[in-house]
């Protein structure tokens, strides 16, 4: 196994050289980018969820708003309170770190679906990332694996040597 190796600051490292402690660090270090990567890979999907989500309803919603009808605006997440629409065509889109721009409704969907675009693109590129990482995880689990079980009876010969 002397072909395999993992790449890291550009350098490639035969994991055969490695020691079984130097491989349980090379280890525990995959695992926590592997974690990092998957947590930033949920937040990701549920971002673009939510842009969905808007989209559907800027897209749905100019036709069924009513500037009669009382709906609900939300403050927060867990805070809504009673409003009506100035104007139907028009709506307030939040274009990140709390800055906020009026728009005409086709305006704001593409807005969110070059959002939903974009994030699908980052998405796909971080499933490459996470699956190199996991199998190059594989490979680091496996070889230390190898070493271990090799030193486990050659440790026990050595003991009884003795």
């Amino acid at each position: 196994m002397a072909s395999q190796g993992r790449q890291q600051g550009g350098e490639q490292i035969s994991l055969d050289t490695l020691t079984a402690p130097q491989l349980s660090a090379v280890k525990k270090q995959l695992d926590e980018e592997v974690e990092h990567l998957s947590q930033s890979y949920a937040q990701l999907a549920a971002a673009q969820s939510k842009f969905k989500e808007c989209l559907r309803v800027v897209k749905s919603g100019s036709d069924t708003f009513d500037d009669k009808k009382p709906i609900l605006v939300p403050l927060t997440n867990s805070l809504y309170v009673k409003g009506r629409m100035a104007d139907p065509d028009k709506v307030i889109v939040d274009v990140g770190t709390g800055f906020y721009v009026e728009k005409d409704t086709k305006s704001a969907a593409e807005f969110y679906d070059a959002k939903v675009k974009e994030l699908a693109a980052n998405i796909q590129g971080l499933e490459g990332i996470v699956q190199a990482k996991t199998q190059n995880l594989r490979l680091v689990e496996e070889v230390l694996r190898q070493k271990v079980l090799a030193a486990g009876p050659a440790a026990g010969q050595a003991a009884q040597a003795s």
